[in-house]
């Protein structure tokens, strides 16, 4: 009996915003393992070009490039870039995010708040809006947008964050209404408390940690990797009819 190929990414060319580390950079290793040329994204190029080296080194095939979601013309350039570089995308992994503020929401800072919007919502629309563009040209894709378990339970003093990934959760099923005629597939992540430079404020608060340890059934806080499988099976074949949905990696937080 032969293996499975459903998780096969011969050939596909992967975008993952926010991999220079944490859960991004996990998936951008794993996507690049399962065979897909993966362009590897984040503000800072430095970052992304360790990562890049990196999934080159062990055998994969990766391209470095900086772009902050949080500015269209960056965007813009971007799509412009990899229209001309690669011709089509396979799959985009909107996974760069922002949470500038840590308070009760009577204290959020308009800039703050701005700037959580832009990059959380405005961005990841309209990466998905390039992205499902060359996808339609060329047959179809997958979109996978990283949310949160906030966007469903608020999380304790990230407000604006957790509107914003609830926002995230609606407009993956708006793209997955639309875009389902041109055959491109649009699903959310929603990851629990993952050990991140990310979630750092929550996880190395032995206070915060505990308490919320007593909301996780497993008990423990998720690693990065941990995120990366239920990307790779949204992104492949595997789940050729799941289109939609919302995927909770949460440790059963939310059950």
């Amino acid at each position: 009996m032969s293996k499975t190929h459903l998780f096969d990414l011969d050939g596909k060319i992967a975008f993952v915003s926010g991999a220079s580390r944490g859960i991004g950079e996990a998936i951008a290793h794993l996507l690049a393992q399962q065979g897909a040329h993966v362009i590897v994204s984040s503000r800072k190029l430095d970052g992304c070009q360790q990562v890049a080296e990196a999934i080159t080194a062990a055998g994969g095939k990766a391209t470095a490039v900086a772009c902050h979601i949080g500015e269209m013309e960056q965007i813009q350039q971007v799509f412009a870039g990899i229209r001309e570089q690669f011709g089509r995308l396979d799959i985009l992994v909107n996974n760069a995010a922002t949470n500038p503020q840590f308070c009760n929401v009577l204290d959020t800072d308009l800039n703050a708040f701005q700037k959580t919007v832009d990059v959380n919502i405005r961005g990841y629309f309209f990466m998905s809006v390039e992205a499902g563009k060359l996808m339609r040209e060329h047959g179809g894709g997958s979109i996978i947008n990283v949310a949160s378990i906030n966007g469903v339970s608020p999380g304790h003093f990230q407000g604006i964050y957790s509107v914003t990934k609830a926002a995230v959760i609606n407009m993956t099923k708006v793209f997955a209404k639309e875009c389902a005629q041109f055959g491109i597939r649009c699903n959310a992540l929603l990851p629990g408390l993952t050990d991140t430079k990310f979630a750092s404020a929550l996880v190395k608060n032995d206070a915060i940690l505990n308490a919320a340890l007593q909301q996780i059934p497993l008990k423990r806080v998720a690693d990065p990797k941990e995120m990366a499988g239920a990307v790779l099976y949204l992104a492949s074949d595997a789940s050729s009819y799941t289109t939609g949905t919302a995927l909770n990696v949460d440790g059963g937080y939310l059950s």
